[in-house]
């Protein structure tokens, strides 16, 4: 954890499990504030760095420009994504990759493996720090609070990010706490599976294609872009072929917190589906987003991990799929 964090974090009242906080003094306030501990940034930065990213991730670069951030996927040439950013303009010629700090390192090892012709350059920024905001007042704190050189990301009216230089965060939090105090990471993680956001994590890395995690819906993958690795594939499946594992919100009351990447299954298949994201909703409680075989999905029962396991409660999503991507085009 950076020293900034643990300098902040280091109070009474406030507990920590690893790296993240679990429970903090009590306040009365509709928002919150989250440590975004568990992300990091990789900033791609010089003349050619548009240019670079636009031929790399399945996002249009010219749209983040104009709405000042997008998600965007880095897939390998099966088009599965090997890494999920949200991708921030910056600055000009400056972008700023926010991913899982678990994945920075070898996300950064694939980018530097393209970027080497392009005059751009890749470098992961240990001292740009997160702060999330969480509830219905988040949007306007993110602005009132903005200190020189940070960025901002509105996922929705209810969940943002604020990203800024090390020797901001304690003032800023500061100025935080009396109507956005410091509340668990798991509420910011409720929120964003509430909100059916996918998320990448080492077990679930190249598991799935952008469509399979629902992107497109937030416009993380365009389709008139042009060329970009693994584009052939991704582009494919939304033209001519059908999309037969979506990604569904689901509940489960189960002793043990389910994982990422853990497996799901129906009566008659011993494998159906893979764990997305999870948050606990309340005690022995969970809300989870996963990827599923439709059919399985609308056909019977879905389990934690085996037959005999904990049953899903499959539950709306927030948004509306695209009927048309369950259609077979042949």
């Amino acid at each position: 954890m950076h020293a900034h964090w643990q300098q902040w974090l280091d109070r009474p009242g406030i507990e920590l499990e690893g790296d993240v906080v679990v429970t903090t003094p009590t306040a009365e306030s509709k928002t919150r504030s989250v440590a975004l501990t568990d992300y990091s940034i990789i900033s791609v930065n010089g003349p050619d760095a548009h240019k670079f990213l636009q031929g790399q991730l399945s996002c249009d670069l010219a749209k983040v420009d104009t709405d000042g951030n997008l998600p965007g996927a880095h897939c390998n040439i099966k088009g599965h994504i090997h890494s999920l950013f949200q991708v921030i303009k910056a600055g000009d010629d400056s972008y700023w990759l926010r991913t899982r700090s678990e994945l920075a390192e070898s996300s950064l090892a694939l980018l530097k493996k393209y970027i080497i012709f392009s005059r751009a350059e890749a470098v992961l920024q240990p001292d740009l720090l997160g702060i999330g905001l969480v509830g219905r007042d988040s949007v306007a704190l993110m602005q009132v609070t903005l200190p020189e050189g940070a960025v901002t990301v509105a996922h929705n009216d209810q969940l943002g990010e604020i990203w800024l230089p090390a020797e901001q965060l304690a003032p800023t939090l500061e100025r935080l706490q009396e109507q956005a105090p410091l509340d668990s990471r798991n509420s910011w993680e409720l929120a964003a599976v509430n909100a059916a956001i996918p998320e990448l994590f080492p077990a679930t890395r190249e598991a799935f294609i952008p469509q399979m995690v629902n992107l497109q819906v937030f416009e993380g993958v365009s389709f008139n872009k042009g060329c970009y690795t693994g584009q052939e594939i991704v582009t494919r499946l939304q033209h001519r072929g059908q999309l037969k594992r979506p990604m569904y919100l689901a509940a489960v009351a189960t002793e043990q917190a389910p994982q990422p990447g853990g497996n799901l299954a129906s009566q008659d298949k011993a494998s159906v589906g893979q764990i997305v994201r999870v948050a606990e909703e309340q005690p022995g409680r969970y809300r989870l987003l996963a990827v599923l075989i439709k059919a399985e999905a609308e056909a019977g029962q879905i389990h934690l991990d085996n037959a005999d396991g904990p049953t899903l409660e499959l539950l709306p999503l927030p948004y509306t799929l695209d009927p048309s991507l369950f259609v077979s085009k042949r």
